[in-house]
């Protein structure tokens, strides 16, 4: 059975153009490929050049030599630049092209564009750190730097890259595209916010499980705020310098009859939190209370609650701004708190307290999202 021929099918296939003048006419770029390397308390790991006239910094890497593919660019740059054989390197954080006339690019360079590949290089223990060693008469020195620190040694759009393909490791989003530096598709909840994680000095201190002694005032308490499917409500905190993330909570105030009262009255003002059922994990030790006026030694406590409510954003009377609040799992949380392993097991803690007290299920690694403005609706027999 056969079909009445169309017009089309009677036109000629056009010639294919010869192959040197097809090569000639497509557009030629660099290729390079870099990697996002923390320590334990979530700082990132840059590199300080010897070749170039200026001072900026580097995420670690370099670029791809002819019939080399990024991710063994990443595996050789690495090895080479900080001598770290056989570093795991997972996803691509990170995709960016760098136009030709990006106005970051050194005056009077010949430069014809560029694709970036960002990969995830992971968390390098004590142990690894110990052993970085540098080839001197390329690199002179490492620093591992909180990233509000870190884009200020970078230029303007490496600084962009970075802070995205690290929203997207610690966000659990997709790899990133970006252009010039600027996302090209949506913008994920971390990069909207300006989200950057804090380091903390006491990051590392232990979490205590019993009670508090006497001899101690509580100063602050702060909360795993559950929601039915298991995440938690992370607050960020902006700032000229972008926003750093809190758990709910606050200061001890004399009005308040416990911590817990605390814990309630902070979290209504500055998250408009509904919270009941609180429960203490543990404490932390504050050794100089430099933070309260060098009132001494002090506990900072640390509980889990339920969320029964979130209402409309609004204004923290104490800060006279809104807050940001997010939705995470604990271990993301834990994670853009910058409190390392320490932080982790504290994670861990809360959701198996929750679990195990209000039946709540392991919250699925998803990606980092907004509370709606207008609040939420929580139904906990679901949950």
């Amino acid at each position: 059975m056969t079909s009445p021929a169309s017009p089309s099918d009677h036109v000629a296939p056009r010639a294919a153009p010869p192959a040197a003048g097809y090569a000639a006419s497509r557009h030629a770029v660099w290729v390079g490929a870099a990697a996002i390397v923390t320590d334990e308390a979530g700082r990132v790991l840059l590199v300080h050049p010897t070749y170039h006239e200026d001072d900026r910094w580097l995420l670690p890497g370099g670029a791809v030599e002819r019939g080399e593919h990024a991710l063994d660019t990443c595996r050789r740059e690495i090895a080479e630049e900080l001598g770290l054989a056989n570093l795991p390197l997972t996803e691509v954080l990170a995709i960016s092209s760098l136009s030709a006339h990006h106005p970051d690019i050194r005056p009077g360079m010949p430069f014809p564009g560029e694709i970036r590949y960002v990969f995830d290089g992971g968390a390098l223990t004590p142990g690894q750190i110990e052993a970085i060693r540098l080839p001197h008469e390329e690199l002179s020195e490492f620093a591992f730097l909180e990233t509000r620190e870190a884009v200020q040694r970078l230029r303007p759009v490496d600084g962009q890259i970075m802070l995205a393909a690290y929203r997207a490791r610690l966000g659990n989003t997709a790899t990133a595209h970006l252009a010039d530096g600027r996302h090209i598709l949506d913008v994920p909840a971390l990069d909207r916010h300006d989200v950057h994680v804090r380091y903390r000095p006491l990051w590392d201190s232990p979490l205590h499980r019993g009670p508090v002694p006497e001899r101690l005032p509580v100063r602050q308490a702060w909360a795993w705020c559950f929601v039915p499917d298991g995440r938690v409500v992370l607050l960020a905190d902006p700032g000229p310098r972008g926003a750093l993330p809190m758990l709910p909570g606050g200061t001890v105030e004399k009005t308040d009859a416990t911590p817990e009262d605390t814990l309630r009255r902070e979290a209504a003002e500055a998250a408009q939190l509904t919270l009941t059922d609180p429960v203490r994990l543990g404490w932390v030790l504050d050794e100089t209370g430099e933070g309260h006026g060098g009132v001494g030694p002090n506990a900072r406590l640390r509980l889990a609650a339920r969320v029964t409510g979130i209402g409309p954003a609004a204004v923290d009377p104490a800060t006279g701004h809104p807050f940001a609040r997010l939705l995470a799992t604990p271990a993301q949380a834990a994670a853009l708190l910058g409190w390392g392993p320490p932080g982790a097991r504290q994670a861990g803690l809360a959701a198996e307290t929750a679990r195990e007290r209000w039946g709540l299920p392991t919250a699925p690694s998803a990606a980092i999202e907004d509370v709606p403005a207008e609040g939420m609706r929580l139904n906990w027999e679901c949950g």
